[in-house]
């Protein structure tokens, strides 16, 4: 589907800028998981651990049971009674990694400072935390590996015993002979970019609500994004039928993968409401949310080009501090922070190899971007550094190495490329700009004496994996119901995080009717309405579950303008019907009302000739038709199918006497596709922009050397705020997907690596006045700073 097909006759179905409920939830009115109050409700509190990694030699949680208020406490040893193993979300063995077992509470070792070791149950919050510092726990301290050098080193402490090392997985990407071209290169260059740790911060935590009723029914009210895959976890963790478990996923304050399932949490409530014999809530604090993290890389590369600033090859070894395993997935984001080497430019032979390494920090969780930002920003910062050693611009050896719009589609060994048009792309950027002016402003800038920096970066964003295998699946369901009166419900699969797609598919689903929007009913997050799906992640809700509710409305539009054109008695074909205004239009003129048809359908169906279909109710599975699971004969795989990209520009200055970092504009152009709501879009992407700039500047997750987490609240762990960013400038480009029913791509995540990267270059940029590269992230105050001050000893 084109832009311009997707417009036809979209003014009966209301602007898709306009938000389901927008005025409820700007007035403070959404209900969230921690707005829900069940009769008789209890609270739980659970203890963590204070060590990095020690034995647990006993748990007492008898003291805590004498305390007010308290109902029940548990510890591991007698969790284990209770609740099965826990199911990983992506389990690394499906890959060839390796991988454990893990439980509820820790049995009898703890591996990273935060690990759930015991819980309590009280008739209120506070009880049920003032009852924690009563359990007695005992603990046989054992040493910790914190940073990626201790974990590799020759007879390093092991995180889990049985592994007899750290390496859960090594991943490699190859193409071509890298070493075979990089000697052939006019020219080569070596560096390292180290990525630290940070997360993704969503303004509302984590949070369940677990009512074990009797009869053995359970129902979880859960801040998650894939209620499905999350309700077979407890079906397995407790031992009971899916049919006797109901996963409810209210309103999300954010997720961006950090609200995927398999975390303790979610079964652990349950068994605590089991054993207290009423509902339990347990809502994450903003210390507990910021012990886990993400995004800790470490990059050594070496980038091959000729004197013309082609690339020609690219080596980069990529380690990933994943923490401690665990079974909520976030290691995983180690594969495609490779994966997505060349990026958007034509280079076929590199070697690219990412090492997810395990240590005794918390482990990652999903995070926006979820690796392919961190491969983005080594990548643009060699295309950076060949612009600088050849005194080119940056903007023309991108240029100069894009894959060429007429050459799509484009398969690399990893992927293959749906659509693009990326010097389309960049160029639109230059233009929004006015980049030769803006440079000329730099270059006046630079002679008054000021530390002015420009930054490009453009960024590939695959979208929509599909992992066969795992329950991490590019497809999705949807169900679109009409009633005798007209009314439409849509019950689909995929959820939202709080981005509002079930505006844009109420709004999809009502243009095939040509009714209003405001007569479509979305249902999501709700395992006994819907079908069965995968949620939300790698944005793929509006392509998948969007494009499955398009493709059920169509089929039902075609069995109503069946019985509308035997109804206006027109003996054009039904196709030629028209739906526009609540009503289907023959192309005479003549009309009926869709309430009316969809009333006579259900009163008359089998009883008129003609009309064979009396069920006005359909499910459609759709997905991107841009899987390769099994290599072709080339062992080209891809599990990809669509790849957005925009093109990002980042004006900075930077204060010479405090190192402080000021974002004076930022400019960015997207192609995702055919683009259902705009402003949604625009929303997208500007909000990953802004968690990009943050990640590069500000945001920061530190350890201390014995393997404490020193940022536990939201003074230490900074965002940025509004007045913190420029107002951004955007445009957009529309380069349709030929595989994706809609011609969309993804739009959720583009925006974290062009942010970070234009950021890095920016601040670079700035800087190399005074001979300095920063190499390791953040480029806060402290660090801008410091190498200022090296620069000027030097």
């Amino acid at each position: 589907m084109t832009q311009s097909q997707l417009e036809e006759k979209s003014g009966d179905a209301q602007s898709t800028d306009l938000r389901r409920e927008g005025d409820i939830l700007v007035s403070g009115g959404g209900i969230y998981v921690n707005d829900i109050e069940l009769p008789g409700m209890l609270h739980a509190a659970i203890l963590r651990s204070p060590h990095p990694h020690a034995r647990i030699v006993s748990v007492d949680v008898a003291p805590a049971l004498a305390r007010p208020g308290v109902h029940c406490a548990l510890g591991g040893a007698e969790a284990v009674e209770l609740a099965g193993p826990i199911p990983h979300f992506f389990d690394p063995s499906v890959v060839g990694g390796k991988t454990t077992e893990f439980r509820v509470l820790a049995v009898d070792r703890v591996r990273w400072v935060g690990e759930p070791v015991a819980a309590v149950v009280a008739g209120s919050l506070a009880d049920a935390e003032a009852a924690l510092e009563h359990i007695e726990v005992v603990y046989e301290e054992l040493p910790a590996v914190i940073e990626i050098d201790e974990a590799l080193a020759d007879g390093a402490q092991t995180v889990f015993d049985e592994w007899g090392d750290n390496v859960l997985i090594d991943l490699p990407f190859v193409e071509g002979d890298a070493d075979a071209e990089l000697a052939a290169c006019d020219h080569t260059l070596s560096g390292e970019f180290e990525q630290h740790r940070l997360q993704t911060a969503p303004m509302e935590p984590r949070g369940y609500l677990g009512h074990w009723e009797r009869g053995d029914r359970v129902t979880l009210y859960a801040s998650t994004q894939n209620p499905h895959p999350l309700r077979t976890t407890l079906a397995t963790v407790l031992d009971l039928p899916e049919t006797r478990i109901r996963v409810v996923a209210p309103r999300l304050g954010g997720g961006f993968g950090q609200k995927f399932n398999g975390y303790a949490e979610e079964p652990l409530v349950c068994v605590l409401s089991r054993l207290a014999g009423a509902p339990v809530k347990w809502v994450e604090t903003r210390a507990d949310s910021l012990l886990i993290g993400a995004r800790e890389y470490r990059h050594r590369f070496t980038i091959g080009f000729d004197d013309d600033g082609r690339v020609r090859a690219i080596r980069d070894r990529i380690w990933g501090n994943v923490g401690c395993l665990a079974t909520w997935g976030g290691w995983s984001m180690t594969y495609p922070a490779g994966m997505i080497f060349p990026g958007p430019y034509k280079v076929h032979h590199y070697a690219i190899e990412s090492m997810a390494v395990v240590t005794n920090k918390a482990p990652w969780n999903g995070a926006r971007g979820y690796g392919k930002e961190s491969g983005c920003v080594a990548l643009e910062r060699m295309i950076d550094l060949v612009a600088e050693y050849l005194g080119m611009d940056p903007a023309e050896v991108r240029r100069r190495n894009f894959i060429p719009a007429d050459e799509f589609p484009y398969w690399f060994a990893m992927k293959h490329l749906d659509s693009g048009n990326y010097e389309g792309v960049l160029d639109k950027l230059l233009t929004l700009v006015d980049y030769d002016g803006l440079r000329e402003e730099q270059r006046r800038a630079r002679e008054e004496g000021r530390l002015f920096g420009v930054g490009l970066a453009f960024e590939l964003t695959p979208e929509g994996g599909d992992f066969a295998g795992s329950f991490v699946r590019g497809f999705d369901t949807s169900t679109v119901r009409l009633s005798p009166t007209g009314t439409v419900t849509v019950l689909t699969g995929v959820t939202s995080p709080g981005t509002g797609n079930e505006t844009s598919i109420a709004w999809l689903v009502a243009r095939e009717f040509g009714i209003p929007a405001d007569s479509v009913e979305v249902v999501q997050g709700d395992t006994d309405a819907c079908p069965f799906g995968f949620g939300n992640f790698s944005s793929r809700s509006l392509s998948a579950g969007g494009g499955a509710a398009f493709l059920a409305a169509r089929e039902l539009r075609d069995r109503i303008a069946v019985a509308a054109a035997l109804m206006l008695g027109s003996k054009d074909a039904p196709e030629e019907l028209r739906f526009e205004g609540g009503r289907i239009v023959a192309p005479n003129g003549d009309s009926i009302e869709f309430t009316v048809v969809c009333e006579e359908i259900f009163k008359r169906a089998y009883a008129t000739p003609g009309l064979w279909e009396g069920q006005l109710e359909v499910t459609r599975t759709d997905l991107p038709h841009n899987f390769h699971h099994v290599p072709d004969e080339l062992g080209r795989m891809s599990a990809y199918p669509s790849y957005p990209n925009s093109a990002h520009l980042c004006v900075c200055d930077i204060d010479r006497d405090l190192g402080l970092v000021n974002v004076l504009r930022y400019a960015y152009v997207d192609d995702c596709g055919v683009v259902i709501s705009p402003r949604f879009v625009e929303g997208q992407v500007s909000g990953a922009v802004a968690m990009g700039i943050g990640a590069a500047l500000w945001e920061h997750l530190p350890y201390s050397a014995d393997g404490q987490p020193l940022a536990r609240h939201l003074k230490a762990y900074v965002p940025p705020r509004a007045s913190d960013l420029p107002a951004f400038e955007s445009d957009r480009q529309v380069t349709p997907s030929p595989y994706t029913t809609l011609g969309t791509k993804g739009a959720g995540e583009t925006g974290v690596g062009g942010a970070m990267a234009s950021t890095a270059n920016a601040v670079n940029d700035a800087l190399s006045p005074l001979g300095v590269r920063l190499h390791r992230t953040p480029f806060n105050g402290p660090n801008v700073l410091a190498a200022i001050r090296g620069a000027k000893a030097g």
